[in-house]
């Protein structure tokens, strides 16, 4: 049930993660994957919005068309186009997070790691590669790496939302950490803003966390 409940507000989410990832080279950033998905995790995908002027025109251009297409879900023009992107301008890591998104959604693992692992090679510190490698790890069940990853992502970048999110689905629904889990939805709350849904599961974690509490008072 509490799978469904995420994966019920994961739609919203992946729409908010298209408008949002990061184009980052050494010294530029844009974003990627979305903010909101149902309880089954988001990913974030590469959005030039962010990035400072260094960023050639011509590059910021077919950047946010191939986010454009992205967004609207034509994977296979949009991952026509980042792969064309990357030909002109492989310096950028979100460009390499966009494909692995393409990538994860049309089932291709080791295509989807291979994106990943492309845009860390850029920027070990990169936050949207870092919450996707996350993602990839928490489906391939390896939760703890997946946590680390998430957390190197939120310490490279305090205000990565996506990445709060996600260690707040995975510590609620994999690592039964339901005090932690609330922490992390609070902080993703706190940047974000309000989240009705989000908001939802706050209250309930707040209501499970006090009564383990209680019992563990009585316990002992």
């Amino acid at each position: 049930m509490l799978l469904q409940r995420y994966i019920k507000n994961s739609n919203a989410v992946v729409r908010l993660i298209l408008l949002g990832i990061v184009l980052t080279t050494a010294g530029c950033a844009t974003t990627g994957e979305s903010p909101r998905p149902g309880r089954a995790g988001a990913a974030e995908t590469a959005d030039v919005a962010d990035a400072g002027p260094e960023i050639p025109a011509r590059a910021r251009t077919m950047f946010e068309q191939a986010a454009a297409v992205l967004a609207a879900g034509d994977l296979i023009d949009a991952e026509l186009r980042f792969k064309e992107f990357l030909l002109e301008y492989p310096q950028y890591p979100g460009a390499h997070v966009n494909l692995a998104i393409i990538h994860t959604a049309n089932d291709d693992g080791d295509a989807a790691r291979a994106a990943v692992d492309a845009a860390l090679a850029i920027d070990p510190d990169h936050a949207p590669a870092l919450n996707q490698l996350g993602m990839l790890l928490r489906r391939n069940g390896n939760f703890l790496e997946a946590e680390a990853a998430y957390l190197k992502a939120v310490t490279s970048s305090p205000d990565y939302a996506l990445a709060h999110y996600n260690l707040g689905v995975l510590n609620e629904l994999y690592l039964q950490r339901l005090d932690v889990a609330l922490q992390h939805f609070e902080l993703y709350q706190a940047l974000v803003g309000e989240d009705e849904q989000v908001e939802r599961w706050i209250a309930d974690l707040r209501r499970r966390v006090a009564a383990t509490q209680r019992t563990a008072n009585v316990a002992e």
